[in-house]
């Protein structure tokens, strides 16, 4: 999940944004909207039999 959300990132990051401070900074949100969601997607999941 983890290489997943990073790659992801990098790839969404590079190809949204005009400056590089704005890739990069684009880049860290959705990589960490990505492990946010997926945490909280596994802890609900991990209740439902």
């Amino acid at each position: 999940m983890t290489l997943f959300a990073a790659l992801t990132a990098f790839v969404f990051g590079g190809m949204s944004k005009e400056t590089p401070r704005e890739q990069v900074f684009y880049g860290l949100k959705v990589f960490a909207e990505f492990l946010a969601i997926g945490l909280v997607l596994g802890w609900i999941l991990y209740f439902i039999p």
